[in-house]
C-alpha cells in the first residue's frame, strides 16, 4: 500500500504542482473495479477520471490539465467545440456564465483495462445567463455517462453524452 500511496504521489507531482491532492477529489459514490487490473493501473485510471469530474465539479482548469494528455481527443465533439483540452475548458466556462454554482458528484465509476466509465449527475441553480435568457434561480439536475480511454495515467479519448434536453428545459431555453 506504501508503495502506491507512493505512485500516486508522484503522479500528482508529475501533473503539476496545481492539481488538488487525492483527498480533495470528487470520490465515486460507487466504484466497480477488474480484479484483474493491477493496482498501480486501476489507481492511476481511477486518479485520471475523479481529476476530470472534479474539473466539471469546481471550474478548476489545472485539474484538466493534469487529467487529460497532450493529445487528448474528444470523440463525440459536439458543433462549434473544439477539440483538445480547450473544448472542455470553453464548454464549463460556458456552462459556468449559466450555473456559477454547478457542481458534479460521481454516482458510479467502472474500472476495466484502459477504460474507464463515469457517470456523473450535475447540480446547481440558473442564476446567470445562457442564449439570451436569464437565469431566476431555478434548480439543474442532469446527467452525463463518459468512457475514458487512459494511457500514461491521462484521459487520452472520451466518448461522452449529456442530457441536454433536460438541461435547456430546465433553463427555461426550450418549453416542456
Amino acid at each position: 500500500m506504501k508503495r502506491l500511496s507512493t505512485l500516486i504521489a508522484a503522479s500528482l507531482a508529475m501533473a503539476g504542482a496545481h492539481a488538488a491532492p487525492d483527498a480533495q477529489l470528487v470520490r465515486p459514490q460507487v466504484q466497480i473495479v477488474d480484479s484483474s487490473l493491477p493496482a498501480a493501473k486501476a489507481e492511476a485510471n481511477i486518479l485520471a477520471a475523479r481529476r476530470y469530474a472534479s474539473f466539471w465539479n469546481n471550474g478548476d482548469e489545472a485539474l484538466a490539465r493534469a487529467a487529460l494528455a497532450a493529445d487528448f481527443t474528444d470523440r463525440t465533439l459536439p458543433p462549434g467545440r473544439a477539440q483538445g483540452l480547450p473544448g472542455p475548458l470553453a464548454a464549463s466556462a460556458f456552462v459556468r456564465r449559466a450555473v456559477p454554482d454547478m457542481r458534479a458528484d460521481i454516482e458510479q465509476l467502472i474500472a476495466s483495462g484502459d477504460r474507464v466509465i463515469v457517470h456523473l449527475r450535475f447540480r446547481g441553480h440558473f442564476t446567470g445567463s445562457f442564449q439570451g435568457v436569464l437565469g431566476k434561480g431555478q434548480a439543474i439536475d442532469f446527467i452525463a455517462t463518459d468512457i475514458y480511454r487512459i494511457a500514461d495515467g491521462r484521459i487520452a479519448d472520451n466518448w461522452h453524452i449529456e442530457d441536454n434536453l433536460a438541461f435547456l428545459r430546465q433553463l427555461g431555453v426550450i418549453g416542456e
